[in-house]
């Protein structure tokens, strides 16, 4: 798939897709016979992966790190896998976190509500 349809059905910019390749974070984008970039499922399920990382607070320099250790084969798992353990503890802690908040707010809003019915 070309620039225009992978950039919607990933919902990144051109411009974010041109850099994420720049930096390393997409390497060997294939190219089509007129030099465009060439898109297929693997870069899908990749970027996929690289979003669900970014999205759970996984900071860039850390999916940097995951991408090269990725490039660099199986030799690297543990380590890999080590980096996705670090990340997952932070994101339950995070999670933690943030249902106590929501706790906070149902009982404020479970205060107003009683207030009014009085």
């Amino acid at each position: 798939m070309n620039m225009r349809e992978f950039s919607a059905l990933v919902g990144l910019s051109a411009y974010t897709l041109r850099y994420y390749e720049k930096i390393g974070l997409l390497k060997n984008i294939e190219r089509n016979v007129s030099g465009h970039r060439a898109y297929n499922n693997k870069d899908l399920e990749w970027i996929n992966f690289v979003l669900r990382l970014k999205v759970t607070g996984m900071p860039l320099a850390d999916i940097l790190r995951y991408a090269t250790l990725r490039q660099l084969g199986s030799s690297t798992l543990s380590e890999r896998q080590e980096l996705l353990e670090v990340h997952r503890n932070i994101l339950h802690t995070n999670i933690a976190q943030q249902l106590n908040h929501l706790a906070a707010l149902d009982d404020k809003i479970n205060l107003y509500k009683a207030n009014k019915v009085s």
